[in-house]
């Protein structure tokens, strides 16, 4: 069976997977670790720097994250794990984003969406907020959750877990709640380059969607929605906002729309963090450009927020690797330029651009 089938096998049967899920953590139960430490949250708008940040920090000792192997039996990762053997010699290629990250199934992807999306109901509904906050009372998730991020430490042989989810831009106060020595970290983006970015991504997962329509089925399972046919924008709780964007995008002003989506997300999260003196500590936005100018200085104080290693060959791993795309230039026309410092220049501000 393909593995889009055996993914469509899941989707259609959720309730059973989250029951089999609750089977495999009572069989495990004995072997699981007592506790997750220091869990390990990256978030920001796609684009931003993020699967890269992931790759860094998931490379370190003692770090455990999702793969791309885990997919599509997310639900029992253990026994999926067992099944699957050994990793096998791969070849690297390249993602779909034609970024120049290269990845094996082996690699550290964003996965956790399945799970949101199995227990919430609605979640990516752009009509209405997304922000799941820290009143949120949701019991059998939190176990399953909690659950889910102890298997993927005893199947990866690790102690802190990492993961990077856009999605979970609305939800820190909630994560917060759930594991209190969580710590986030929040890539940002130059609003022009960013804007380009996230406009030829968009692009090029509609052409692929388009020349073969399986990706649309499999990027929905997986919980990406941020690109391409099936594009819905995270609401953090301004709906009206939401609706210009995306009538900026039924229009076709592709770069407004973008410019008014950077600029929604990035002052609700900096609103967020601003009026919660526990996020205020546990959060902490580190811009794309001081990643690829000054690696050293910018990994070494997200490395010491993150409570990791801060040896010299610990940092030298982390800021290794980092610069600015060289494989296209933007090419927006003034108007459009105008358009992106307009909508972006207020909330840009309070980050330095």
């Amino acid at each position: 069976m393909s593995l889009a089938a055996l993914s469509g096998l899941v989707e259609q049967h959720v309730s059973a997977w989250i029951a089999l899920g609750n089977w495999e953590t009572r069989r495990l139960r004995e072997r699981l670790p007592a506790s997750i430490e220091r869990p390990i949250f990256i978030a920001g708008l796609a684009r931003s720097g993020t699967t890269t940040l992931l790759r860094k920090i998931a490379a370190l000792p003692g770090m455990a994250s999702h793969r791309y192997s885990d997919f599509p039996f997310l639900f029992t990762p253990y026994y999926w794990n067992r099944l699957n053997g050994r990793p096998k010699a791969e070849k690297p290629r390249e993602r779909m984003h034609k970024d120049g990250i290269l990845v094996t199934a082996e690699s550290p992807e964003a996965m956790e969406e399945m799970l949101w999306m199995a227990f919430f109901p609605g979640l990516h509904d752009p009509s209405r907020s997304n922000v799941l906050g820290a009143e949120v009372a949701q019991a059998d998730f939190a176990a399953f959750y909690a659950d889910h991020l102890r298997k993927i430490l005893l199947i990866r042989g690790g102690s802190r877990y990492v993961s990077k989810n856009n999605y979970n831009l609305t939800r820190f106060a909630y994560l917060a709640k759930l594991f209190p020595d969580a710590r986030f970290l929040l890539p940002i983006r130059a609003p022009e380059d960013h804007v380009a970015s996230m406009i030829k991504q968009h692009r090029l997962f509609a052409e692929a969607e388009r020349n073969a329509p399986q990706v649309s089925a499999q990027l929905r399972r997986v919980g990406h929605f941020e690109f391409g046919l099936g594009r819905k924008p995270i609401n953090p709780g301004d709906t009206a906002a939401v609706r210009a964007v995306l009538d900026c995008w039924a229009a076709g002003d592709e770069a407004r729309g973008w410019a008014k989506y950077w600029a929604l997300i990035y002052r609700a999260a900096a609103d967020s963090v601003a009026a919660d003196p526990v996020l205020a500590e546990r959060c902490h936005f580190v811009r794309f450009e001081d990643l690829c100018d000054r690696p050293l200085e910018t990994v070494t104080t997200v490395a010491r927020h993150l409570a990791l290693p801060d040896d010299d060959t610990t940092l030298a791993a982390l800021g290794e690797g980092f610069r600015r795309p060289d494989y296209y230039k933007p090419s927006f026309t003034d108007a459009e330029r105008a358009a992106i410092r307009e909508e972006t220049a207020e909330v840009g501000a309070r980050f330095g651009y």
